[in-house]
């Protein structure tokens, strides 16, 4: 079939639309920058950051408060029920991913603003949740936004490259301890398990005062214009040759292409197979609160301090309760693990930086979850809960790393691509076997349930990159085939 070809009185449209484009990034590259740009772009995107960063971990620290009362019918099954119904979010990840290539076409700051208001638009919705429906509404939003990251983009294309890595290393950790907001709201609105929305609404007025901010003081990247302009400014030849040589570069890449050779070389193929082990532990992340909760709950009726199980969450779940205690030091727990991990990996090496990271979370994980079980100092526990958390992901960054380096660069970012689906297979096989045990003996066990679930799932992980994987650092990223380890 021939192509089809546009009309003169579309061509001229099309150029016109494209001029006008073209006159509106000139402008808005020649738009002077004030010599403070740079100092209130950090705080707005700290701002940002950290709105992010409670969007993604309140839902999680307010887990037996929410099963506890919305799903309050469903008993001793609630946690089950709203794991269950939580699944619904999934797809709304999955077409995240392409709502994420916009910006590489209309702007970074457009999807700076929308993104936070997304996601205060979620937590808003969870606070005037009073039902059900509302609630997986409300959450689907957060999770369809969180993924996106955008403030990230806006510090690697914004700071001075001699300064990036200290500004990204300033926000992340002030974003990563700007999670200590949910505690602190619990201790100020949680008399009882039935407030636990007024948690959720100075993070969305937070969102909503950082998104505005960023409408009015923001400036598009001088990277992305740069970018567009090039692109709008091409002849049609010149299109065509980009298109090619993109081509070229691409060859062999795409999902199965990625998949089939990460299969047939040994370093990559384990690789995968320790990654899927691994994320048998992804429910830790989702879980920790409830894991707190139910520990320090059982540990108050067996020692006579509650007579039913329901006082007892009531009483550790309060405002100065030993959970809310806890989560007080979970953000600086994750928040050092996390830190530490690049200078170890660059310094010892990548293999030596994923055992050892693996084994820091088998270690406090079993810390902190007998930890609640025997009702150990509160700030201890909620350390070594930020520190199982923040190791578990660790573990996961370094086996991206690996991998980018493990393959060859016409197929990199497909084989990092592909490995988060293999990934996933791990994350479902836990949720598959969680929830229906769970929904079958009841929110009590959710500890030792996980504790069988992932600890296996972590030291498989941590056995096999010790015997089955090989070093990368140091690795040619230019001339690197995948083979070398065969």
């Amino acid at each position: 079939m021939a192509a089809k070809t546009q009309t003169p009185e579309r061509q001229r449209r099309a150029a016109l639309k494209k001029q006008r484009e073209i006159a509106k990034w000139e402008k808005e590259k020649a738009r002077p920058k004030r010599r403070t740009y740079l100092i209130y772009m950090v705080f707005l995107i700290c701002l940002v950051y950290i709105t992010d960063e409670i969007a993604s971990q309140i839902c999680a620290q307010m887990k037996t408060e929410i099963a506890g009362d919305l799903f309050a019918k469903f008993g001793d099954r609630s946690l089950s029920t709203l794991g269950t119904l939580e699944l619904i979010s999934y797809p709304c990840i999955a077409v995240s991913l392409f709502y994420k290539t916009l910006s590489d076409r209309y702007g970074r700051r457009l999807f700076l603003v929308v993104n936070t208001f997304g996601m205060a638009i979620g937590m808003t919705l969870i606070f005037l949740s009073g039902n059900i429906p509302l609630y997986i509404v409300g959450y689907c939003v957060i999770s369809f936004f969180v993924p996106h990251d955008m403030q990230v983009v806006y510090i690697m294309e914004t700071a001075p490259a001699k300064h990036r890595a200290k500004i990204y290393s300033l926000v992340r950790s002030a974003a990563t301890l700007g999670v200590m907001l949910i505690p602190l709201l619990r201790r100020v609105f949680l008399q009882d398990q039935s407030q636990w929305r007024m948690v959720f609404l100075v993070p969305a007025i937070l969102g909503l005062a950082a998104s505005f901010l960023a409408l009015l003081f923001s400036r598009e990247t001088d990277a992305f214009i740069d970018s567009r302009l090039k692109y709008l400014k091409m002849s049609e030849q010149e299109l065509r040759a980009e298109k090619e040589r993109k081509d070229v570069q691409n060859a062999q890449g795409g999902f199965f292409a990625a998949l089939k050779f990460a299969l047939r070389h040994k370093q990559l193929r384990w690789l995968y197979i320790l990654m899927a082990f691994h994320n048998l532990g992804f429910i830790i992340t989702m879980n920790y609160q409830p894991m707190l909760s139910y520990g320090y709950a059982g540990n108050l009726v067996s020692s006579g301090g509650a007579k039913t199980l329901d006082d007892a969450l009531n009483a550790v779940s309060s405002g100065g309760g030993a959970v809310t205690q806890a989560l007080f030091l979970f953000a600086v727990g994750s928040a050092v693990f996390q830190f530490i991990v690049g200078f170890v990996s660059d310094k010892l090496g990548r293999k030596p930086a994923a055992a050892m990271m693996s084994a820091l979370t088998l270690t406090t994980l079993l810390l902190f979850t007998f930890g609640a079980r025997l009702a150990w100092n509160p700030y201890f526990v909620g350390f070594m809960t930020g520190a199982c958390v923040g190791s578990f992901w660790s573990v996961g960054d370094i086996n991206v790393m690996m991998m980018s380096e493990s393959a060859p660069t016409n197929l990199r970012s497909s084989v990092a691509s592909s490995a988060y689906v293999i990934q996933a297979l791990g994350t479902v096989a836990g949720m598959a076997i969680l929830l229906p045990t769970l929904g079958a003996l009841g929110n009590s066990v959710v500890s030792t349930v996980i504790l069988c679930i992932s600890a296996p799932g972590i030291l498989a992980g941590l056995l096999l990159v010790l015997t089955k994987t090989r070093e990368t650092k140091g690795t040619n990223l230019d001339t690197v085939t995948g083979s070398e380890w065969d």
